[in-house]
């Protein structure tokens, strides 16, 4: 909390843009201060892909989560990837709740983000 204000960080699959800034924008007129990505790399941030930057922005995320008091999914479809499951696995052993756009199947998960 900050002051008065939960503090949420955005986690998910940059695929998922316009969901990213749709719930960002409803989280913050609900009285949360919201954490998101930087860059969307599967929505054509293309800077994401070059030399070391991607592993820049995994590091920064997950000081975004650090930062926060939970983290909400965005998994439009129940859609959770590879790098999204890891960053749900950190938030967890980091002792935050995990909210989700939309409740996940138990155990499944669909597709695998790169």
């Amino acid at each position: 909390m900050v002051g008065k204000y939960k503090v949420i960080t955005l986690c998910g699959s940059t695929r998922f843009k316009d969901a990213f800034i749709e719930t960002q924008k409803r989280l913050t007129l609900e009285g949360n201060i919201v954490i998101s990505v930087g860059l969307f790399g599967h929505s054509g941030d293309e800077e994401v892909w070059t030399q070391g930057t991607k592993e820049m922005l995994d590091d920064m995320h997950r000081a975004k989560i650090d930062m926060a008091d939970e983290i909400c999914v965005i998994n439009p479809g129940g859609y959770i990837g590879s790098s999204t499951r890891s960053e749900i696995e950190y938030a967890i052993t980091s002792g935050k709740n995990v909210k989700y756009l939309e409740e996940p199947e138990r155990g499944k998960t669909h597709g695998t983000e790169h």
